[in-house]
């Protein structure tokens, strides 16, 4: 079910157009109205920053890996330059996955801002134009990843995200987050007196993002808009009909615009005011199940009161190496998400690791069968996996 070629047929052009913009061109003008649909059978496969446990997090790289690996949705989250061009990338600082550092032209551009109640240094992305920031080159995240694309690709702007989206051999969903929107409304300025959210809405319905969830639309061009920020999307809901996913924090986090805390925004008498502006949430991971000493403890009965509220859940995030694998897993990413699929029952998964959760998905609960003996082989899975489960309740 993979998107096979996608990924490293256009690899070599990636690092030619390097140095250009757009670093992605813009959606083609080619035919896809024969692709294959977007499943909708099983937890969605949500692709965290794109394929970023294998290549550097947002970038173009990143996410055609993640739709050649089988992602069905390909996420990322959204700020601005200095001059209003929405961008794909993570942190308000530029400082952790860039080379910033060392572009000397840059030294005088470290500042101090107040992010969500913190005084935060560093190189921000809002005090430097959509040019300054292609010259920069992204670099992993975490040390003990693959460094070898480090410094070759460019950071990529939300419509360069949505062309590989809608340049996909199959319909592949989008899953874009209005981040830190509080700092980004105070720091940046459109004119006319639009918002961050009017231009992030703007950019979805330019290229023809619209209708409600499992809509004849939707369904043709996929998309959750996601933020931890509950007055942004209580906003968006009068600009899109769009399906929205609140995203919740750790039990010790507030949200950043309305400073409530956890224990509110889950509580059922909020779940019955936000579910009119959402279809769902996206808690950590360890909200639903806590963690005492790396050991998952009583799941809480946040997921049960969610779907009671016709809310779906969607948990982050799913990483394959034994640092984030709790000792209940035996450094076995696969159990993990037999964990979450089948014993906490979520309705889809941010991961690092597309191609693992994809595979994963393929030989538990495959999508199709080619031949009779991949039917054979998809039964002697179930099986397996059977007997795997009653061996666990023993």
């Amino acid at each position: 079910m993979t998107a096979l070629g996608f990924f490293p047929s256009i690899f070599l052009l990636l690092i030619i157009v390097c140095e250009a913009r757009p670093f992605y061109p813009l959606p083609s003008k080619v035919d896809n109205t024969n692709r294959l649909p977007l499943q909708t059978s099983r937890p969605y496969n949500i692709a965290h920053r794109g394929s970023n446990g294998e290549i550097p997090e947002e970038t173009a790289l990143a996410y055609m890996r993640a739709i050649d690996e089988g992602a069905d949705f390909i996420e990322s989250d959204i700020l601005a330059s200095k001059d209003g061009v929405l961008i794909c990338f993570h942190d308000v600082i530029l400082d952790d996955t860039t080379d910033v550092a060392k572009h000397k032209e840059f030294t005088n551009r470290k500042r101090t801002y107040e992010v969500q109640g913190t005084n935060t240094t560093g190189y921000f992305a809002v005090d430097f134009t959509i040019k300054e920031l292609k010259s920069l080159r992204v670099n992993q995240r975490y040390k003990f990843r693959d460094q070898q694309y480090n410094g070759k690709f460019q950071i990529i702007t939300f419509e360069e995200f949505i062309a590989i989206a809608l340049d996909a051999p199959r319909v592949v969903g989008i899953y874009p987050e209005i981040k830190n929107p509080v700092f980004i409304n105070q720091q940046v300025k459109w004119p006319g007196g639009k918002k961050f959210e009017d231009k992030f809405v703007e950019t979805l319905k330019k290229y023809g993002y619209k209708g409600s969830y499992m809509s004849k639309d939707w369904l043709r061009q996929p998309a959750f808009i996601q933020s931890f920020a509950p007055t942004s999307l209580v906003y968006i809901s009068d600009l899109t009909d769009l399906p929205k996913i609140f995203l919740i924090d750790d039990v010790m986090i507030p949200t950043q615009d309305t400073n409530q805390s956890y224990w509110e925004i889950t509580s059922d008498s909020y779940f019955s005011y936000i579910k009119d502006y959402v279809v769902g949430i996206g808690p950590w991971k360890d909200t639903i199940v806590p963690v005492v000493n790396n050991y998952l403890q009583t799941q809480t009965d946040l997921v049960a009161r969610a779907h009671a509220h016709d809310l779906q859940v969607h948990p982050y995030t799913y990483r394959n190496e034994n640092l984030f694998l709790h000792y209940d897993f035996n450094e076995d990413p696969y159990e993990e998400y037999y964990y979450w699929i089948n014993k906490v029952g979520v309705d889809g998964l941010f991961t690092d690791f597309t191609g693992s959760l994809h595979n994963f998905q393929e030989w538990t609960s495959p999508l199709s069968t080619n031949n009779d003996d991949d039917d054979k082989a998809s039964k002697l899975l179930h099986k397996i996996e059977m007997m795997i489960s009653s061996y666990k309740r023993e």
